[in-house]
């Protein structure tokens, strides 16, 4: 489990053999880099890292819990994340190139490292926030905030009228 060293999968030690990861990361450790939630338990990752022709291979298993605010009434939502996890790395020296390159849809999902290797505290962030839906909605039927008061719809009724606006296509109509 989690050492408080930072893991880095380096090329260089996959050249000798497969790693094994197990890790754990409490919250407020690893930067979401302003991602719009929060992560409210440990987040784990078990799985390895491979050598694979000039490309590492990571594999294996993350679960956590965040809190995000509902897109609607800006309630507190809680989403699992549980996810398996794939994926290929470059070394980015095979696509700098001056020139552009058509890659083809077999290449889609491989991303690119600098340096000796990746982080997996990189490779992590980036999974989990992928993992997050783009609306995160408290239940299907949410009824949001009122445009007016404010209020929260699925907690009390306003008796708010709605101002209606014209249509910025209403001089079309205009003959």
């Amino acid at each position: 489990m989690k050492t408080g060293i930072p893991v880095f999968i380096s090329v260089e030690e996959l050249q000798l053999h497969r790693i094994l990861l197990s890790e754990a990361y409490a919250p407020e450790v690893l930067d979401y880099h302003g991602a719009d939630f929060r992560q409210r338990g440990e987040l784990t990752f078990k799985g390895s890292a491979e050598l694979v022709g000039s490309e590492i291979r990571v594999r294996g298993h993350l679960a956590t819990r965040l809190e995000a605010p509902c897109d609607r009434c800006l309630g507190a939502v809680e989403i699992p994340i549980e996810r398996d996890v794939d994926l290929f790395y470059r070394p980015m020296q095979e696509i700098a190139r001056e020139e552009e390159v058509e890659i083809s849809p077999d290449e889609l999902d491989v991303s690119f490292y600098e340096g000796d290797g990746i982080a997996l505290a990189d490779v992590v962030t980036e999974q989990v926030i992928l993992a997050v839906p783009m609306k995160v909605i408290c239940h299907a039927d949410c009824k949001g905030l009122c445009p007016v008061c404010g209020a929260n719809r699925n907690l009390e009724a306003c008796a708010c009228q709605e101002p209606r606006r014209e249509s910025p296509f209403s001089s079309l109509l205009e003959r």
